[in-house]
């Protein structure tokens, strides 16, 4: 089967490569010319597909998220942009009655922010507690990295006035005593959440591929499992094994405490089979900025003086960890907001002998890494993967918590591409959604909620936001000979946008909508079907 574009924008993302036309044969693109050209060579089944003035690009590509954790997020309750804790409280309400909730039975939540609540504070176990005081209930923050959890949830994970603080976590308690509010951090919260029964393993298939649906509806045909544990890689391996998955997934495993995944992935180890690899690690090395348990190398405004968040490891941890990724010869991703956190990820792999062996390390998230550790990084050939949306979701708050001169340079793009640092972009969903064109938005326009632009000097060009997605998430995964841009002989993964981003107002990026996605050549997401037909 062959398939002739035409009648459109076609943008390759190759500087030397360019055409009215692109013909794709069996999933691979054939050519890409001039349109009148490739209707002479095409095979005599060719469909024909009228742009009709649309623009064509390589499929986007998932730099940083949590397919798996995406998947779990759609069973539960939403509670994403509450106001207050009486909010909050209606919306487990009305799930609980809507699903006939049984006395016992846990009741997850998942998007809450403490930062846009009224009340600018997490709520506590007693707020949870008038929901229901008979079924364990947990609600995870925005972020991921934190959550509240009610007084029976709490009976039934062991956390009481005896407990104390595990290594990079925190157990927030009622004021003058040791006994827990319900507030977990970090290490805390995520130990704690991963004790919860999970639902049924068809359950979770199901979620899964509707999850996959949602990346494709925003244009991305390559996933990422950002923290892949026992559970994560049991369940992929098996959608992979009865080949149910459509897109491709690169998993990095949890390097703290499922190393031998890596191992035991054989030979999916950097290759796919059944569209499912294992890519390399994972590690986490502090918070979330926005919840300040990012790790600082200068105090945070307001609260405790010469607050700084924490590591989560030792330097000697950390080093020893890496040295043990790079000896199974497994690219690293490690985990870092803070600029304490990115000096630590920096010295380490240097010093686990990592310099000069090309395993293309990122740095996921980079929000606060400094001018200094940039060209560290370029040394390094280490990747930086930008959270790029916190100038608009958090900028605000960033400003709050760190001053203008500090806030001004988070998620510093252009600061990477001129001193030769290799950006990617992500969402690190479920915190947002996989919206490649709010990225776009983002990372040209660097405005906040407040309308505030968020440093002038980090703006970069569309073109550039748009290699951040395709061309260099194509790098990052060691695919570019395969994806993220168009030329003969690479797959034929595709989008096709209602617009332009190269000829719009930069400020009606975010507005353009995905219209059809396509997986080597099979379209995935086709918006408005009839109208496409």
């Amino acid at each position: 089967m062959a398939t002739l574009y035409f009648g459109g924008d076609i943008i390759t993302m190759e500087e030397t490569v360019s055409g009215t036309g692109l013909l794709e044969v069996n999933g691979l693109i054939r050519e890409v010319g001039d349109y009148r050209k490739l209707m002479s060579i095409r095979p005599s089944d060719t469909r024909l597909a009228n742009l009709r003035g649309k623009a064509l690009l390589p499929a986007f590509i998932d730099a940083h998220s949590h397919l798996t954790s995406v998947a779990r997020t759609l069973d539960l309750v939403n509670l994403e942009g509450t106001s207050s804790f009486e909010e909050l409280k209606e919306r487990i309400e009305k799930f609980c009655q809507e699903r006939k909730i049984a006395p016992g039975k846990w009741i997850s939540g998942f998007g809450y922010d403490h930062n846009f609540l009224r009340e600018h504070r997490h709520p506590s176990k007693e707020v949870l507690d008038e929901v229901s005081p008979d079924n364990p209930i947990v609600i995870t923050h925005a972020s991921g990295h934190m959550g509240v959890m009610n007084s029976k949830a709490l009976q039934l994970m062991g956390i009481d006035h005896r407990s104390e603080d595990p290594p990079g976590g925190m157990i927030g308690h009622l004021e003058g005593s040791h006994y827990p509010n319900g507030y977990l951090g970090e290490t805390a919260f995520t130990s704690a959440i991963s004790r919860i029964p999970l639902p049924s393993f068809e359950d979770r298939c199901r979620q899964l591929e509707k999850a996959e649906q949602i990346y494709f509806e925003n244009g991305i045909t390559t996933i990422q499992e950002g923290l892949a544990k026992r559970d994560e890689w049991n369940l992929l391996l098996r959608m992979s094994e009865e080949g149910r998955l459509k897109s491709d997934v690169v998993c990095y495993a949890d390097l703290k405490d499922h190393r031998t995944l890596f191992k035991e992935s054989g030979a999916r180890q950097n290759r796919y089979i059944g569209r499912l690899k294992m890519g390399g690690y994972k590690i986490f090395l502090d918070g979330s900025p926005q919840g300040r348990t990012a790790w600082l190398r200068e105090p945070y405004l307001k609260g405790d003086a010469g607050y700084r968040g924490y590591p989560i490891y030792s330097d000697h941890q950390v080093r020893q960890m890496l040295a043990q990724a790079i000896a199974d010869q497994g690219q690293i991703l490690c985990h870092c907001n803070g600029d304490a956190a990115a000096e630590q990820m920096i010295r380490a792999y240097e010093e686990a002998g990592g310099k000069n062996l090309h395993m293309r390390p990122v740095m996921i998230h980079a929000q606060l890494v400094g001018q200094d550790q940039l060209k560290k990084m370029a040394d390094l050939s280490m990747i930086a993967s930008f959270f790029i949306a916190h100038t608009y979701h958090w900028g605000d708050v960033h400003l709050q918590n760190f001053g203008s001169e500090r806030a001004m340079k988070i998620s510093p793009a252009a600061s990477a591409k001129n001193l030769g640092v290799c950006y990617t972009f992500h969402q690190d969903s479920p915190v947002l959604p996989p919206n490649m064109m709010e990225v776009l938005w983002c990372a040209v326009n660097r405005i906040s909620r407040e309308g505030i632009v968020m440093g002038e000097d980090e703006k970069i060009n569309v073109y550039d936001a748009l290699k951040g997605i395709t061309i260099n998430a194509s790098y990052q995964y060691f695919e570019e000979d395969k994806k993220g841009s168009l030329r003969p002989g690479k797959l034929a993964n595709l989008v096709i946008l209602d617009r332009n981003p190269l000829r719009v107002p930069v400020n009606e990026l975010r507005d353009i909508h995905v219209v059809e996605t396509i997986k080597e050549g099979k379209a995935v997401f086709v918006r408005n079907p009839k109208e496409q037909a």
